[in-house]
């Protein structure tokens, strides 16, 4: 009987020393295109680096609730970008000064949340000032000053958002003085290619890592006054995370600096535009790399 009950504790106590490990990690995404390819190459990652499933919780949502979802620790970890953390998450002022800005948020995050900032992947997905290639062959234009000094002027389109933010459209304008030959076309985001297509408008305020600036034939003009807040994506981890999974900051360091604006924009157009499963696509990535 003694004999049975010492076999049975050890078994409980083994069980219970298996069980005691770490928790699996949890990935997660905002719940957009770019966003999703993001998470999922994090996930494949970490599950061939550290040898270990990863539980998914891409498309999550928008940036609220992922932050959310990360300080209360339902999440570890998460794709992020500086521009929006400091001004979405910590309600302070934009800046145009990219070392600036990731020192901040990393200090911020840290203190308030025990958080880490990543070093960035190595893309910056701000917005962008788009022609078609062929005017800007035509008229000489490299940069947004360029811009300002044609005649007649433009006709812009863009998406919604662009009117209604500080770092936006009025600021834009009394930045660079853009002459106008129109009223701006305000439109959903996903309308403005097909809208400087068709010739409706002949610049747009775009994303520097759309999908379609990968296909089309356009000309992104260069922000030569550093208009545009920095927007550079970066892994968010918790710091408890990173003490609990041996190796875990090693495996997200080898992501840091993989990435430029137009890889991503082919990883987004290879979703969106040639309908290939996210899954597929980021094995793509990790591949190619050498991940």
């Amino acid at each position: 009987m003694g004999r049975a009950q010492t076999l049975g504790s050890l078994i409980v106590a083994l069980l219970l020393g298996g069980c005691s490990g770490p928790r699996p990690l949890t990935v997660a995404s905002k719940n957009f295109t770019e966003q999703v390819i993001l998470g999922e190459i994090l996930a494949q990652h970490l599950e061939k680096r550290l040898g270990q499933p990863v539980n998914r919780k891409l498309n999550l949502g928008g940036t609220l609730l992922a932050h959310g979802a990360l300080v209360s620790g339902q999440i570890d970890l998460y794709p992020e970008y500086t521009g929006t953390a400091l001004t979405a998450i910590l309600k302070l002022p934009p800046s145009s000064d990219p070392a600036a800005v990731l020192a901040r948020v990393r200090e911020e995050y840290r203190k308030r949340w025990s958080i880490e900032w990543l070093d960035p992947l190595g893309f910056n997905n701000t917005f962008v000032m788009a022609v078609r290639a062929s005017d800007a062959r035509r008229l000489g234009l490299e940069t947004l000053s360029d811009a300002a000094r044609r005649t007649p002027g433009w006709t812009i389109g863009s998406g919604y958002e662009f009117q209604q933010r500080p770092d936006g459209y009025s600021a834009l304008l009394q930045t660079y003085h853009l002459p106008l030959a129109g009223a701006t076309k305000w439109m959903d985001l996903a309308l403005v290619y097909k809208a400087i297509e068709q010739q409706q408008v002949d610049m747009i305020v775009a994303n520097a890592t759309d999908g379609m600036l990968a296909v089309m034939d356009l000309k992104v003009l260069r922000d030569d006054k550093n208009y545009f807040p920095p927007y550079e994506a970066a892994v968010l981890v918790r710091r408890q995370a990173l003490e609990a999974h041996p190796g875990l900051r090693e495996a997200l360091a080898a992501l840091s600096g993989k990435f430029t604006d137009q890889i991503m924009q082919r990883l987004n157009h290879q979703v969106d535009g040639e309908k290939k499963s996210v899954a597929e696509v980021a094995a793509g990535f990790l591949r190619v790399t050498g991940l």
